[in-house]
């Protein structure tokens, strides 16, 4: 696998899924940051000029050849939350939810909340760093350092700014702007200084070279950076680890092979029903583990932390003129930074290489991140 960092030249500019001509909406929506699987990889193969297969790992952001990954969201401030069927002498263990969703969560540790001028005006990152990173991964104990944005070099929670740029349509056939229905705007994306997009590839590519990303032709420079496999691969394996530990101990004591999922990339988790493909936020293989029914299938899911889906949609070749292309069906993804409670480890059905919807798995969806959780 070759890495390398893809930092813009310019603004950056990635429309969601919504249908958009100027003149039939005033907004054109953009503000979806990293850009997914499909756009790099349209992005790649524009600059290799040939139909290829890639496989991709991210995208992930990347600040002075350091990845940064989203924040768990299964943390408020730095109290990691617990689901109630796995704490003990807390009163929240009498709460009552539907039990066709995952079991609620709550904060282990009872706590009042003083919210004073300096607790305010902290700002948490939302993308940590490779070695804090590494820590939760490990189980190990964090400091508000690690969560707070260094003020001293002046660290956004945010790394990028969103910026407007209006439009004025012209007259079809002309260069004239049309007198009604011709002004739009549309959101772009400026990454700030030292940030860039960091990829994993399975394709040697000679850099640097810029290529095309995103609409209106804005680029950015390709370049290699070994380091990046290095930090990924450290990851991996002590996600390989979390993973087996758990399996250990699962055939020691079926209470103990707890285990933490954490998305590392958007998440799409799809299923037909009556031939319409339905998404939802966490894997249909992974069935709930206090589910409703008594008939029902149990499975090892506990619990999900997560966020608003993310809309994804890209094109395919048209089945009747081979060298056009139409847009595909919208999905939905869960996104980075979401985290699954697991009663187990599991896999998922799209690893499987045989299957139709490793697709996704290729283009780097769905990469998951095992995390320790101490069983005491």
């Amino acid at each position: 696998m070759y890495w390398y960092t893809l930092t813009p030249l310019d603004v950056l500019m990635f429309r969601d899924a919504k249908p958009f001509t100027p003149g039939e909406r005033a907004w054109a929506s953009g503000d979806i940051f990293p850009p997914n699987g499909h756009t790099i990889a349209g992005a790649l193969r524009g600059l290799l000029q040939e139909k290829v297969t890639l496989k991709l790992t991210g995208p992930f952001l990347c600040w002075q050849e350091k990845l940064h990954f989203s924040s768990p969201m299964n943390y408020v401030a730095q109290q990691p939350l617990t689901p109630i069927k796995w704490l003990k002498d807390h009163p929240c263990q009498q709460m009552q939810w539907n039990h066709t969703r995952p079991v609620p969560l709550v904060q282990a540790e009872r706590s009042e909340f003083n919210v004073s001028e300096n607790e305010a005006d902290k700002d948490y990152r939302q993308f940590l760093p490779h070695d804090v990173f590494l820590k939760l991964l490990k189980g190990e104990k964090t400091t508000e350092t690690d969560w707070l944005c260094d003020r001293a070099s002046k660290e956004k929670p945010q790394p990028w700014t969103i910026e407007t740029r209006s439009h004025n349509a012209l007259e079809p056939g002309t260069r004239q702007v049309k007198d009604a229905d011709g002004y739009f705007v549309e959101k772009v994306i400026r990454l700030h200084a030292g940030w860039s997009i960091a990829i994993g590839l399975d394709y040697d590519i000679p850099t640097p070279v810029t290529l095309r990303l995103g609409g209106e032709g804005h680029r950015g420079i390709l370049e290699k950076c070994k380091g990046l496999g290095q930090q990924w691969d450290e990851l991996q394996k002590c996600s390989r680890h979390n993973y087996d530990a758990a399996e250990k101990a699962l055939q020691q004591d079926p209470m103990k092979g707890k285990v933490l999922a954490y998305l590392a990339t958007p998440g799409v988790f799809e299923k037909k029903r009556n031939g319409v493909a339905t998404c939802r936020g966490w894997p249909w293989e992974w069935g709930l583990a206090f589910p409703g029914e008594a008939n029902q299938r149990q499975g090892a899911l506990v619990s999900v932390a997560t966020a608003k889906a993310m809309p994804i949609s890209c094109r395919f070749r048209d089945k009747d003129y081979g060298e056009k292309s139409i847009p595909a069906p919208q999905v939905f993804a869960a996104v980075p930074g979401s985290v699954y409670y697991m009663n187990r480890p599991d896999t998922l059905f799209q690893d499987a290489p045989t299957t139709k919807v490793h697709t996704w798995r290729r283009l780097g969806y769905s990469e998951l991140l095992w995390m320790y959780w101490n069983n005491e």
